[in-house]
């Protein structure tokens, strides 16, 4: 019979054994990816959304990069009320290019998310297309304001593996940190300990991103459960139409997740999203800790808000079996993530209260020492794969490390996951946004809100 005793001691076992099986997929489906193929970008038309909000420090160079490199793309910049001079210099690149436009939004109507601004770029662009369009082709790239694209991207996301294939109505490609190999100091009032520990940070941000999620993403795609992320995010126009038609809007304006819930919508709507590891959009990477941390209890926080959605994937024909467990698993994380926290609490408290620890663990010791292997293993395996293919000039033993800091990096989720939890409880949704590294950093505001 499975007392609250038993079920006390095996659940953390069970959580364990749904990591590791999801670790086991991700890292197959890395390794094993095929090449993406280049297609033909040219029946395309693109157009990229990029919204801002106290930007002027970034946005110019991001609007240049990206029509230097695609010079048949529209630029919609949103302005999302800034306080800086972000509009002056988007006004003052549009003057010169009918390729860029502004798309300038006040409060109250502004700053009330990241969904609500793309709505309005979403509106502005639907006022600009002349009729008889093929929306089909009309492709919607959401880049961040301090985004650079792959100069491959568009070739990458228009073959056979993208939109080369008209089911497909999304295309999310790999995320990489700019600032992984930055010689300047990034905490240049810091000492030196101080800015190796934050340059340590930015590398781990860039190999979560550059092989473990890559790998998440790609076995999402033999699930039939992509998702769609802030940057790099490419969809059909049809395809943002039909969620549109069906919830008034692409983005939803409530969202602290407006991307995933974005593919969320994409597939219920019967559309498929692809993964596309080959190219990639890069961003900076957060060296302060504190940035770090909010930007990630955000996203555990709205991971949590995507629970709600779970009764409509399970009901739905355009999941199937595997999809639906990848995303339920998926959306369970922070909650996963809270309970083994209080299980850990709970099973030191019945060690302490059952007898002393020094005999529990004599007893016990070779079963720690198996699960702690497991624990650290896989994080560890991630090293010489991110060695191999993003830095082949770094020694085998430093690929090796940057898996053991890995795994130590990865505890983070626990702390966001427990106050994305305390912040749902609490009803607090807003979020702040997060300043940039070129920012001073004694003005502006700060993403401190978590």
């Amino acid at each position: 019979m499975l007392t609250p005793h038993v079920l006390l001691y095996a659940l953390p076992f069970f959580l364990l054994a749904c990591f590791l099986l999801y670790w086991a997929g991700a890292r197959h489906a890395y390794v094993r990816r095929p090449a993406a193929l280049e297609g033909d970008s040219a029946p395309f038309t693109w157009h990229f959304f990029v919204p801002c909000r106290d930007e002027e420090t970034v946005i110019g160079t991001t609007v240049a990069q990206l029509r230097a490199d695609f010079p048949a793309a529209h630029v919609w910049v949103v302005d999302d009320d800034s306080d800086d001079a972000t509009a002056d210099v988007v006004t003052a690149l549009a003057e010169d290019d009918a390729h860029v436009h502004l798309v300038s939004r006040r409060r109250p109507d502004a700053r009330i998310g990241k969904g609500a601004a793309l709505n309005s770029a979403y509106a502005a662009l639907n006022a600009f297309l002349p009729e008889g369009t093929d929306r089909s082709r009309a492709v919607v790239c959401v880049v961040d304001a301090d985004g650079r694209l792959a100069p491959d991207a568009l070739a990458r996301v228009s073959g056979p593996a993208g939109f080369g294939d008209p089911e497909v109505g999304g295309v999310q490609v790999s995320v990489r940190m700019r600032n992984v190999d930055e010689e300047r100091p990034p905490l240049p009032e810091r000492g030196r300990l101080a800015n190796a520990v934050a340059r340590l940070l930015v590398r781990m941000q860039d190999m979560e991103f550059a092989v473990s999620n890559a790998g998440m993403q790609l076995l999402r795609g033999r699930t039939g459960s992509v998702g769609l992320g802030g940057n790099g995010q490419f969809t059909r126009l049809t395809a943002l139409d039909h969620i549109a038609a069906a919830e008034r809007r692409p983005w939803q304006r409530d969202a602290l997740l407006e991307d995933y819930e974005l593919g969320l919508h994409m597939i219920l709507g019967g559309y498929r999203i692809a993964h596309i590891a080959d190219t990639y959009v890069s961003q900076e990477g957060l060296p302060r800790l504190r940035r770090f941390l909010t930007q990630r209890t955000r996203w555990a926080q709205g991971n949590l808000q995507c629970v709600r959605y779970a009764p409509r994937i399970v009901a739905s024909r355009h999941y199937s079996g595997r999809g639906v467990l990848e995303t339920l698993y998926t959306f369970m994380q922070p909650l996963a993530h809270v309970a083994t926290l209080v299980l850990s609490v709970l099973l030191l408290g019945s060690v302490v209260i059952g007898g002393s620890m020094r005999d529990a663990f004599l007893g016990a010791w070779p079963l720690i020492l198996v699960l702690s292997a497991l624990s650290v293993l896989p994080f560890v395996a991630w090293g010489p794969l991110y060695r191999r293919d993003y830095a082949p000039d770094r020694s085998r033993l430093t690929g090796l490390l940057w898996g053991l800091a890995l795994w130590v990096y990865a505890y983070h989720v626990f702390i966001v996951a427990a106050r994305g939890f305390l912040r749902l409880l609490r009803g607090r949704n807003g979020w702040a946004k997060t300043r940039r590294n070129a920012e001073a950093v004694g003005t502006g505001p700060v993403a401190t809100e978590a």
